[in-house]
């Protein structure tokens, strides 16, 4: 039996390395899917040039899956149509990718919906398997590989993820179907325990790195990771990323990851500037997610950037405990008018009303 895989022209630009933002979740005043934002976004998103959007990851908020809730069939299905129609326009592939989460039967059920509704990739969550053993975690994997392609997935335990050693990388990328990896763990040793893996395995060609770090984004896309193995040694690159940061300011990001990748390509050496901008970054981020509040005010953080450009009405979450930490509004002050490298404000007024059409 074949595995599941996206077609050539998703993998190639998957391969490539773009900009793939984490969607948010537009919401109206009585926390409603607000349908005519959410499109606007991902209108946003494909006319700033990314090459991806995925929908129901953390920034989406897990509790789309709530009882009573119940967003994730509908969300993943307004989303594909709005991807598609950004895609036509584009005449460019925009990946699609729908975020997996839960226990095994809940898992597979996710990636059957969204393999029916014509999405490329699960992002695979392992966060509801903090107790389970290593050969259980890739029973998991193997399981809801056989229903859709798999995008793995290591995601911080201070927001839900859970930690996942070598040997459990080394064992998950033997998986025929797995075509790429998202490293979160906001860790340089455990970034490293993923591109090691790859490199022992010899699978390089065949799985590609996104970062999902959003402390050290430059830095990861400019470094080229070297190890000795048995077939000799191997040079492997973060080629994308898969962000929150990137759910704003997108446009920013897809021209900094364009010149990342001449910088690389080119091999003449990194301009200080850009160690830099990778400072100027990471202290916005700190900001955007509230890494003072241990992230308490992340998923609001980005909403209250999109609300400040006009993309969503409001920057409340589903929980309605989940808001701005105090003082965290003043902070985006302070890092908007330090860093005027980064907002694309200007991009987003200028087509702001053709998107909310």
């Amino acid at each position: 039996m074949n595995p599941i895989m996206p077609s050539r022209e998703v993998l190639d630009c998957f391969r490539k390395g773009v900009v793939i933002p984490a969607l948010p979740l537009a919401l109206d005043r009585n926390r409603k899917l607000d349908e005519r934002r959410q499109r606007a976004l991902i209108r946003y998103y494909g006319a700033a040039g990314a090459g991806g959007i995925a929908v129901g990851v953390h920034t989406t908020q897990f509790e789309i899956r709530d009882a009573g809730v119940d967003l994730l069939p509908p969300l993943l299905e307004l989303a594909r149509d709005a991807i598609e129609e950004v895609s036509g326009k584009t005449r460019k592939p925009v990946v699609k990718i729908a975020g997996i989460c839960g226990k095994t039967r809940q898992a597979i059920a996710e990636a059957r919906l969204a393999s029916s509704l014509g999405y490329d990739l699960g992002l695979l969550s392992l966060g509801a398997f903090q107790e389970a053993t290593e050969d259980e975690l890739i029973e998991h994997c193997k399981s809801v590989g056989r229903e859709i392609a798999l995008l793995g997935f290591y995601l911080q335990p201070a927001v839900g993820g859970t930690y996942l050693p070598y040997s459990f990388w080394r064992r998950f990328v033997e998986i025929e179907n797995v075509v790429g990896i998202k490293i979160a763990p906001f860790s340089r040793y455990q970034t490293i325990d993923v591109v090691r893996a790859i490199a022992s395995a010899g699978r390089e060609r065949e799985i590609t790195l996104y970062t999902g770090n959003d402390d050290n984004i430059i830095i990861d896309l400019l470094t080229l990771y070297r190890f000795k193995t048995d077939d000799g040694e191997k040079t492997i690159r973060i080629h994308g990323g898969l962000l929150g940061q990137w759910s704003v300011w997108t446009r920013t990001a897809v021209i900094l990851l364009e010149e990342i990748h001449r910088l690389v390509e080119a091999g003449d050496g990194i301009p200080f500037e850009m160690l830099t901008k990778n400072a100027d970054l990471t202290d916005a981020n700190a900001v955007l997610f509230d890494a003072a509040n241990h992230f308490a005010g992340c998923i609001p953080g980005v909403h209250e950037v999109l609300r400040r450009q006009g993309l969503l009405e409001y920057s409340h979450c589903l929980n309605p405990a989940l808001r701005l930490s105090p003082g965290q509004g003043k902070e985006l002050d302070r890092v908007i008018q330090s860093y005027s490298w980064l907002p694309d404000d200007a991009f987003v007024q200028e087509h702001l009303d053709e998107w909310l059409q």
